[in-house]
Order: C-alpha cells, then structure tokens, then sequence
C-alpha cells in the first residue's frame, strides 16, 4: 500500500438527491448531470498522482451503490460508502481507517473545486512532510482540501458545514491543539447559481480537442483529411509541415488550420505541434486518413472515465485491393486484444499522459508502437467502433502479402533491438 491515500467525497449522480440548490436553475435532472460531470473531471484530474506519484485512491460515495459506482466509473478507484453523520463525521472515519492501515498521509477533496488540479494536491502531499495539517481555503468561506499526518477527530466536530465560517472554526480548532496548518492557494467551490460560469469556462477548456496532422508532400491527400477532421468541430487542427515541396502548406493555411514548421520526421513533426496546441486532448492524424462524423464526441465520451488515458478508433480502409478485409480483421484484433492501435487509427490522449511520456520518441520509425507501448502503463485505452478510414495505397502499390511481411519485420527487428535508423533505411528502400 502506498504512504499517501487520496479520497474523493461524492455523491451518486440521483436526480433530486445532489446538488440541491441548484435544482430551481437546473431542474433535478440537469443538477444530477452536473454532480456526474464533476465529479468524472475531477477524478480525471487526480488520475496521474495514482500513475505518477503510486497514490492510493479511494472514493468515498453517497446515494447508490459499490456496483452503481464501479458501472460509472469503473473499477480503478476503490469505492466506499461514507457512511452516517455529519460531513466531520464522515471525513473523521474515513481518515482514522486510512491510518489504522498504515497510511502515513491522507488528503480528503470532494468533486465541486474544478480548479483543483493533481499539482496542488500534490503540493499538500509534499507539504506533509513538515506540517501536521493542511487546508485549501475555498472562496465560499470553507475547504476544499484537507490533509492530515495523523487523525485528527477534535478537528471535524462543533463545524456548521455549508456556512460561510468552516474554515474560520477549523482554523481556531488547530490552534487549541497546538498545530499551525499550512494553507494552500484560493480556489472557488461550485455550489450557487453564480458559481457555474466558472464551471462552464473550465469545462469548456477540458473539452478542447487539438488535431495534429503531420505531413510531407502530403497535397494530394490532405483536403480530403481535413475536411473530415473539420466537420467534427474540434478547438483547432494544426498540420505540422516536414518541409514539404509541394502545395502542403498552402492547402493548410487555406483550410484554416495552423501551420506548424517542423524539422522532417513524424516523430518531432508531433512533437513540435503538440507543443503549441492548445487542446487537452491531443488526436494524432495521418494526413491519408479520415475521421468518422462526430469524432470529437467519441473520444469525450471514451475519456468520460478517470482511468482512460487514450485511446484510437477501429482500422478500415477506403480502397479495395485484395485482401483488403484480412488487413483490417488482424489490426482490428490486434488493438482489441492487445490495446496496441497504430498511428493510420487515429491516436488520441490526454495532454498530461503525453506530457509525462515525454511526447513521441524521435526515432526514425515505429515511434507510434513504442509511444502506445508506454502509454498502457499509464491507464486504460479505449477502443473506439467507428472506423478511421485511411489510404490503401501502400498496399496497393506493394500488395498485401509484401506490405504485411515487411509490417512484420519492422516490428521483430524494433522488438529484437535492431536501431530504428536502420529499420527505417531498410522500410524506405523496400517501399521506395
């Protein structure tokens, strides 16, 4: 078990039971709707203390049950009952249980700070270390995090919880008992009706799809692409140019999408995009394929849960040649099974999961196996059913029994050890 345990305090989304005073400007229903998608944003914010720092994360839940929670969220965090009482009541338990197993620092959040982020949780952690008690003050003159070295039962009683004076009365508690608490920075609860404008803006900016196209000599291919990628309304398509010859960047600027210099590989090509995109969620596009209708929807929808780090979308291919429904049955088998989709099926990840993995290894080739070989060790790929349609021409041109030898020897030779520089020269002589 790890030293630092992290619990969330949420509630079933039931309608008319969550979020009540905002039920005479959502309606039941759309109060219910907000709890989900807090508290689904806010796990998904704390998921890379789990993948990064070995956090323990527990979500204490009220309304519903252990199965409801685990069809919801899934079956990554460990889910808890809070149990009866007040608040203090509640947090007191759910700390003391946290000690009593041996864990050395507990921080208790709940789902309604959506400016809460893992870094600042993360500065409570380190902050316990050398203080015995932290508080994240809320605007509405109470806490949005509390963290604990030791249980602390005196602390939570005597509070009237959802006035503006918790934190005051914490505060003066401490003191009795000698502690002095470490006070992290400000941050807004969303409780009132004139607290949704910055839910709504930070929701917004969660909800950014960047697509990133890299291309060389691409002008043949790229309108079609990103009039595909156009149509699913992301935040911003940037095509990022290896130093094409032909009309590649004149297409891009043409169809309003940012134009990013690169030096010549797909790898730093990515990279070079990703680092100026403005998305949370990054989609990696080949320039010969083609995004299904409502894309951007689907891979919201796949990142609904907290443990999906990623994901790609179902292999199809657009031109007949022979063969042509073997190739997709064994890609399509392959990222089902295996959770290791290619580049041609449209990657997409959360920015934070392709920052920590440093981006795509520059290498001359297969960086998209190697960058997808990683990214599993970071949480769940999602498979998505509708189909990314890309370009059958390299197996036009080589035919299918070449194309997927030579598949196959890339990724031996990649597995065996052979350099990438030496792969790539052997794959651009075989396809040249």
């Amino acid at each position: 078990m790890s030293r630092e345990k992290l619990i969330i305090f949420t509630r079933f989304p039931q309608p008319g039971r969550t979020k009540t005073r905002l039920i005479p400007l959502l309606g039941a229903e759309g109060a219910a709707q907000l709890q989900r998608d807090m508290t689904e944003h806010i796990l998904a914010r704390m998921w890379p203390l789990v993948t990064a720092r070995g956090v323990t994360l527990e979500v204490r839940f009220d309304n519903g049950s252990k199965a409801e929670m685990r069809r919801w969220l899934g079956n990554a965090p460990r889910f808890t009952p809070q149990g009866e009482g007040d608040l203090g009541v509640r947090m007191s338990s759910a700390a003391s249980e946290a000690f009593s197993a041996g864990v050395q620092a507990v921080v208790i959040i709940g789902a309604d700070c959506p400016a809460l982020d893992s870094f600042t949780v993360a500065l409570a952690f380190d902050s316990l270390t050398s203080n015995r008690l932290v508080f994240g003050p809320a605007r509405d003159g109470g806490y949005y995090l509390v963290g604990l070295r030791e249980p602390l039962p005196t602390l939570f009683e005597g509070i009237s919880w959802g006035t503006g004076s918790v934190l005051a009365t914490s505060l003066a508690k401490a003191h009795e008992i000698g502690i002095e608490p470490m006070l992290l920075p400000e941050l807004s609860d969303i409780d009132e009706p004139a607290d949704l404008e910055l839910w709504q803006n930070i929701a917004q900016t969660s909800r950014r799809v960047s697509v990133i196209v890299p291309a060389l000599n691409e002008a043949q291919q790229l309108p079609a692409t990103l009039e595909a990628a156009a149509a699913g309304n992301p935040f911003e398509i940037l095509v990022a140019d290896g130093g094409s010859k032909d009309e590649t960047p004149c297409l891009a600027r043409s169809r309003r999408a940012t134009l990013v210099r690169a030096v010549p590989g797909r790898a730093r090509q990515m990279n070079a995009a990703a680092a100026v995109a403005r998305g949370e969620v990054l989609l990696f596009l080949h320039a010969d394929t083609w995004l299904p209708p409502g894309y951007c929807e689907a891979v919201l929808a796949a990142l609904r849960r907290p443990d999906t780090v990623g994901g790609a979308f179902r292999f199809a291919i657009r031109d007949r040649f022979p063969a042509r429904q073997m190739v997709e049955i064994m890609a399509n088998l392959r990222s089902r099974l295996f959770r290791m989709p290619y580049g041609d099926q449209a990657l997409f990840v959360r920015r934070w999961a392709f920052e920590k993995l440093g981006g795509f290894p520059e290498i001359d080739i297969m960086e998209d196996y190697e960058f997808v070989r990683r990214l599993r060790d970071l949480g769940r790929l999602q498979m998505l059913q509708a189909p990314a349609l890309t370009s059958g021409r390299r197996w036009q041109r080589l035919g299918f029994f070449r194309t997927t030898l030579l598949n196959k020897l890339m990724i031996l030779g990649y597995r065996s050890g052979v350099s990438p520089a030496r792969l790539a020269a052997l794959y651009h002589r075989r396809t040249s």
